[in-house]
């Protein structure tokens, strides 16, 4: 139960990522210098003041750059693949008690895969921002992905499974919502 337990905080803070890379890891971080979470061997280091400093700035940077208009396009492009390398650093780092090789594969395959997705959807959502409302509504859709960022992180922690069906209930949302807004370009062809 245990080792399913890690593995869903894991795929957690993973899409979480994906919303913003930086977050999860302050929130891991503190979480761990605090003694709430143990990280697993080699990971011990996100839990000191050093990386808690690091992702604080880290964070305070990444969410002031989602709030300048046309930078959070710009950073679409560098997130897409740092929030894949973040969500497999993540789950590998809660993921413990398991053969590196399965762990590295989980930590890979769903850990990577999920913040991979939950980012293709926020850049897809910002995009279509963008093009709706010439990016006047994207500082709401960037304080909508830090929210849940936030939330979620904080829940994969302290109530694992709550924080995956809150992430399912966020992609389902984030998913129709652009669903809708791509039939209405298309009819209106805008």
């Amino acid at each position: 139960m245990e080792i399913f337990l890690s593995i869903i905080i894991g795929i957690s803070l993973s899409a979480a990522a994906g919303f913003r890379v930086f977050i999860p890891f302050l929130v891991l971080s503190i979480c761990s210098y605090a003694g709430w979470i143990n990280l697993g061997e080699g990971s011990s280091w996100i839990g000191t003041v050093p990386a808690m400093i690091s992702f604080g700035v880290a964070t305070a940077a990444e969410i002031g750059g989602y709030y300048i208009p046309w930078i959070d396009n710009m950073l679409d492009l560098i997130s897409l693949p740092a929030s894949l390398v973040a969500g497999a650093l993540l789950s590998s780092s809660v993921i413990v008690d398991l053969d590196p090789l399965l762990k590295w594969t989980l930590a890979i395959v769903l850990g990577g895969g999920a913040a991979l997705n939950t980012q293709v959807l926020t850049i897809k959502a910002r995009a279509l921002s963008s093009v709706f409302t010439t990016g006047i509504g994207n500082p709401i859709v960037s304080t909508i992905e830090s929210v849940a960022s936030s939330v979620i992180s904080i829940l994969a922690i302290f109530l694992p499974i709550l924080a995956l069906i809150a992430l399912g209930i966020a992609i389902f949302f984030t998913y129709r919502i652009i669903r809708k807004a791509t039939l209405m370009l298309k009819t209106q062809k805008i």
